[in-house]
Formats: C-alpha cells, sequence, structure tokens
C-alpha cells in the first residue's frame, strides 16, 4: 500500500475514495473498503482512504476526545490488509480545519485526488462547521465529475457497528463483544524496549511494549495470546495500566508475561490480542503482594487456555 502525508495540489491520476478517522477497523469499516475495492476494481482505479492526524476530536477538544482504539502505525497496517491501494494522511491542523465545505470539495477531492467515486458514511460532516453533508457532495459531484455513495450503517443484533460501541465493550471489560464488533479480538502492538525488569527479580519477566496512545481505551488484567514470536501466537497475561504498586508516574504501560519462555524478545513488534479480562488494576503494599497476585492472574489465564487452546 502507498502512504503519503497531504493531499496534493495536482492529482497524479484519478481514484476511488473514501474518508473517515476508520479508527479500529470494524466490521462496518471492513464492509466499506469491500465496496471501495469493488468499485476500484470496476473502474480499474486505485482504491484511497484519506484519513487524518490527528483525530478531530483530538484537535477541537483534546481533554475531552476518545481513547483512540489504534495509533496511526496500527491503522495503516489494517488499511493495508484490508487490500487498500493507497492511504493519504491529512494532518488535521487550524488550516485544514477552516476549509469551507466548497473549498474541500474543489481543493480535496476534485484537484488533489482527482475523486471519481466516493463512498462515506451516511453520518459524515465535513468542512468548516461541519456544513458540509452527502446532499452537497451528490449535487456538486454531478456538477464535478464525480458519483458519491453513501455506507448505510452496519448493525449488530440491533446495534450499531462503531468505533464508540468498540470503546464501550473495551472500557467495560466485554472482550467477546468487542471482538465480534470487530469482527477479531481486540489487538494492540508495537516494540518490545527495556523496562524497570521489575518483574524479572519478582520471578514474572514481562514484555515491556512500547504504548504510542495518549490515553489507552482498556485497563486491568488480561488473558492474551502475543504474535511476533515464531509461527504460531503464545498464551501469556498481560497487565495494561499506570502500575501503581511500583511508580507514581502515571504513564500508560502495556506489559506481558509470556507462559513457558525465556527468549529475549527486545526489539521484536509483537501484536498482543486481548481474548478475556480477568480484573481491574490495583495497589498493593508490597511487592510480596503484587507477586502473590499475578501468580494467581498467570495461573487464572492457564487454566482458561487449557479449554480455549490456540
Amino acid at each position: 500500500m502507498q502512504v503519503s502525508r497531504g493531499v496534493p495540489t495536482l492529482a497524479a491520476h484519478p481514484t476511488v475514495l473514501t474518508i473517515g478517522n476508520f479508527d479500529g477497523i470494524h466490521r462496518g469499516h471492513q464492509r466499506l473498503f469491500a465496496l471501495l475495492r469493488e468499485k476500484s476494481r470496476a473502474l480499474d482505479l486505485p482504491s484511497t482512504v484519506l484519513t487524518f492526524e490527528p483525530h478531530p476530536r483530538e484537535f477541537f477538544a483534546p481533554d475531552r476526545a476518545p481513547a483512540r482504539l489504534a495509533s496511526m502505525r496500527e491503522k495503516l497496517i489494517g488499511l493495508a490488509e484490508a487490500g487498500v491501494d493507497q492511504a493519504v494522511v491529512v494532518r488535521f491542523d487550524k488550516a485544514f480545519a477552516s476549509l469551507t465545505a466548497e473549498a474541500f470539495i474543489e481543493q480535496v477531492l476534485v484537484r488533489g485526488l482527482a475523486t471519481r467515486h466516493l463512498y462515506v458514511g451516511d453520518d459524515f460532516r465535513f468542512g468548516a462547521g461541519r456544513a458540509g453533508g452527502f446532499d452537497l457532495l451528490a449535487a456538486r459531484g454531478d456538477a464535478l465529475g464525480f458519483e458519491v455513495e453513501a455506507m448505510p450503517t452496519l448493525e449488530l443484533e440491533g446495534e450499531r457497528i462503531s468505533s464508540s460501541a468498540v470503546r464501550s465493550a473495551l472500557a467495560t471489560g466485554r472482550m467477546d463483544h468487542a471482538a465480534r464488533l470487530l469482527g477479531h479480538p481486540y489487538s494492540m502492538a508495537g516494540r518490545v524496549i527495556h523496562g524497570d525488569k521489575i518483574g524479572r527479580t519478582i520471578g514474572f519477566p514481562t514484555a515491556n511494549i512500547q504504548v504510542r496512545h495518549r490515553r489507552l481505551p482498556l485497563s486491568g488484567i488480561f488473558t492474551v495470546s502475543v504474535e511476533g514470536l515464531g509461527e504460531r501466537p503464545r498464551p501469556g497475561v498481560a497487565s495494561v495500566g499506570v502500575r501503581p504498586t511500583v511508580t507514581d508516574a502515571g504513564r500508560p504501560t502495556l506489559e506481558v508475561h509470556l507462559f513457558d519462555y525465556d527468549g529475549d524478545c527486545y526489539g521484536a513488534h509483537l501484536r498482543v490480542n486481548f481474548l478475556r479480562k480477568q480484573r481491574d488494576e490495583e495497589k498493593y503494599d508490597s511487592l510480596e503482594l503484587l507477586t502473590a497476585q499475578i501468580a494467581r492472574d498467570a495461573q487464572r489465564a492457564r487454566d482458561w487456555f487449557a479449554t480455549h487452546p490456540l
């Protein structure tokens, strides 16, 4: 997949386009990308996704913005796995946010991306003050030479599939429901970095995975599988949170204890699949109490894998 930063002044070729944040790439997004691929093949044009960094809600109200489900790197990996030909990442800043709806159509859709067919969600809004919507796109598309198609909401047992629904499931520990909305278990990926190595001293060495999310969509202790260390996933138990027993820094961390693994994985890029939530994060009065609880967490995860083999 080709990735470009910013919309070109003049497009090199026409495109079949969709626009959105696509946080988490849930089943609704996946259905949209399937339509995008189908239309791109029919028109023999590249399937193209226009997305934003930062998320517009992070720009307008950073303190109230939702936790991200995926980093930009994870999002781009997901787009590539979905078969998208090219991704255009736009920096969402004051200048971009100030574009009128008409300017967005002319500068971005027509000149910058030479759009021939555009898919948008049924609630898509664009332009300064969110002034533009589907009706304006359809009218201007007729005049400027592109077609517009709205992607209807996809539902699961009466619930609208959305990134917000995934966040709600994760925040309340409903990992099975999050997996149904996503089409797969929720995961986080990152490179293994050096930590303070406290886990090694108490008999539970952990892989400390670099977290790029400003806020995490979940926290607590989880039964997990880990990809990136061989051909098959490895079972383990993970802690997501701020480690209140060992530090007061308040910085979110992701630590994974891998079962029956003693190799060196520093620098490896791992994907952690969250299969089941065990409990919330807690603060303990001593490392001894923490160690005893980790032993119980690990045994609980092993017991689960005994009936749910990878």
